[in-house]
């Protein structure tokens, strides 16, 4: 049973739990022990599931923080992809973990994009042509327990700036 604090009004549709689906299995994204328990239609909220298991258990019988790590890895990137669409170019810039307790249950995480967000990051894109956002992720128990926290930068352009810096000769450094 999933706990409350992933409860949410948003449905998913064909797509996305066919991308849901394939995700779960593919070979890069199971090995972490990771599950997507939900993904939105409209791929502004995914919610993660880690448990500890043969895959995840580390030295001391604690869930590896090697797991969390990765299996919290793509997530803000393919969505806010799916979400701004071909127009823009995102990337994964960097990302850190902080170990709060050692997880020996499962452990959930939920990713949300609001419409607020999303037009700060258009605006942003349309004045400078790039922009980067930080986003912290919260691997917690079902009571809502926290166990670590993340921060990933997340880079996003506009295409044709991405392509035209490219092009330019210039090396791609992400400020």
């Amino acid at each position: 049973m999933k706990p409350a604090f992933l409860h949410t009004d948003r449905r998913e549709s064909f797509t996305t739990w066919r991308l849901r689906t394939l995700m779960n299995w593919y070979p890069m994204y199971f090995g972490t022990g990771g599950r997507i328990l939900f993904w939105a239609a409209d791929s502004q909220e995914l919610h993660l599931r880690l448990r500890l298991s043969a895959w995840t258990y580390n030295l001391v019988g604690t869930i590896f923080g090697g797991s969390m790590f990765a299996a919290a890895d793509p997530f803000y990137m393919v969505l806010l992809k799916r979400v701004l669409g071909d127009g823009f170019v995102v990337w994964d810039k960097s990302a850190s973990i902080r170990f709060r307790k050692p997880g020996r249950q499962a452990l959930y995480t939920k990713y949300m994009l609001d419409n607020e967000l999303l037009a700060e990051i258009r605006r942003a894109v349309a004045e400078k042509g790039e922009t980067e956002r930080t986003f912290r992720i919260e691997w917690l128990d079902a009571d809502g327990v926290l166990y670590a926290e993340m921060e990933r930068v997340c880079y996003v352009a506009e295409a044709e700036f991405y392509k035209q810096k490219k092009g330019a000769g210039q090396r791609m450094r992400f400020k």
